[in-house]
């Protein structure tokens, strides 16, 4: 019989899913996409945010609270598998495949409960016109 410290460490060595998400609200078809290297401790995380009242995106969490959880389902819309050669940045190749899945589904407005990516010139934009506030 294998003993806890194993037990963790064969846990902690097995690869997890990584990919893309969605929460739909099945009432109005609005859906958030997001991304993950780790696809069910983020579904989990989504899920107890919701049910506590404490999820970061207003929208989403306003709709929740009035539709309740039975109308939400969470998917998993696309999955990255582990590559064998090398290394591979898989933060990178998750941000790609999340933008393709935005192109897709535009998650905006009426569509969904995503805010558009800004881009890194508008980004530093914000911090330069913020600093001159100063």
């Amino acid at each position: 019989m294998k003993d806890k410290r194993q037990l963790k460490r064969e846990y902690q060595q097995t690869p997890r899913p990584m990919g893309i998400f969605v929460i739909r609200n099945n009432r109005n078809d609005k859906v958030f996409v997001g991304s993950a290297l780790n696809l069910p401790g983020i579904i989990n995380r989504h899920r107890f945010a919701l049910e506590r009242g404490l999820h970061a995106n207003k929208r989403l969490q306003a709709d929740w609270n009035e539709a309740g959880s039975d109308n939400f389902a969470f998917e998993i819309v696309d999955e990255l598998s582990a590559s064998v050669q090398g290394e591979v940045d898989y933060r990178k190749e998750l941000t790609s495949l999340e933008d393709l899945w935005l192109e897709r589904l535009k998650p905006y407005g009426e569509r969904g409960y995503n805010e558009p990516k800004i881009s890194r010139e508008e980004r530093i934009r914000r911090i330069a016109a913020k600093r001159n506030e100063t």
